[in-house]
């Protein structure tokens, strides 16, 4: 695993998947004490209005059942399960104070009998073909080198004619905010971070991944060659974040 170097991570262009994998572990497992208040800060709780406009997109009609892969501390687990009574959510992450600060917050909601939060792996999801009526991700994809795999799985876990959803920032198009926004997370969100966080360069590691994550077309593609139909892309604050919406096909390939 590489280490920070001059207050940042190496870029994702240059490292192995398995570094990769070791920088996201300890990013997540260091900053999780300022993590919720850090993401609603530095979005200026845009965050909180892309969660929820994922959550009215979700469609229960079988199993009642959803899946919030790469969980974190549960903000779309909790919100899901607030929106939809009815439903039970399981949660998975491999970090483990993630999950550890997501139960904290479950239990002071009294959502315990209905959140489930456990520590797992994305890319091999503990749960039986076709149990899902959504599975969904929020802000983990970027996190993830295997993305087709990731997918894979997600589909996997899904019903035919469910839902996987995945809702991640990337890098704005637009000539005039591409100005701005370079500025904001090379400059200004490193900044900000270093006030709160006590790694700092975790912020830097997510402004890298951020421009380098596919654009929304090509991560539509990606989701179409993992098996999943009827894509649907919104742009959501001027394209700062998207959310991604496939559907399992009714006899799945």
């Amino acid at each position: 695993m590489e280490k920070p170097i001059n207050n940042k991570y190496p870029s994702v262009k240059t490292v192995t998947d398995e570094e990769r994998i070791g920088m996201v572990k300890e990013i997540f497992s260091t900053i999780t004490g300022k993590y919720d208040f850090l993401n609603h800060f530095l979005s200026l709780r845009r965050d909180v209005a892309w969660r929820r406009f994922t959550i009215k997109k979700m469609r229960f009609f079988k199993t009642n059942r959803f899946l919030d892969a790469a969980c974190g501390t549960g903000d779309l687990s909790i919100g899901a399960a607030l929106k939809y009574p009815k439903i039970s959510v399981v949660g998975i992450d491999f970090v483990l104070e993630m999950i550890k600060a997501g139960k904290n917050k479950v239990e002071k909601k009294g959502l315990s009998e209905k959140i489930a939060l456990m520590h797992g792996d994305a890319l091999a999801l503990p749960s039986c073909d076709s149990t899902f009526d959504v599975t969904g991700m929020a802000f983990g994809i970027r996190n993830i080198p295997d993305r087709r795999q990731a997918l894979r799985e997600m589909l996997r876990v899904t019903v035919p004619g469910g839902q996987v959803m995945i809702l991640e920032m990337t890098f704005m198009r637009n000539r005039l905010f591409r100005i701005l926004y370079y500025v904001y997370l090379n400059y200004l969100l490193p900044l900000f971070a270093k006030v709160f966080s006590t790694n700092p360069a975790a912020y830097y590691y997510l402004a890298d991944s951020i421009m380098n994550f596919p654009t929304p077309e090509e991560f539509a593609k990606i989701m179409e060659e993992t098996g999943m139909t009827e894509v649907e892309k919104y742009p959501l604050t001027f394209g700062i974040t998207w959310l991604h919406i496939g559907k399992k096909p009714q006899q799945a390939t």
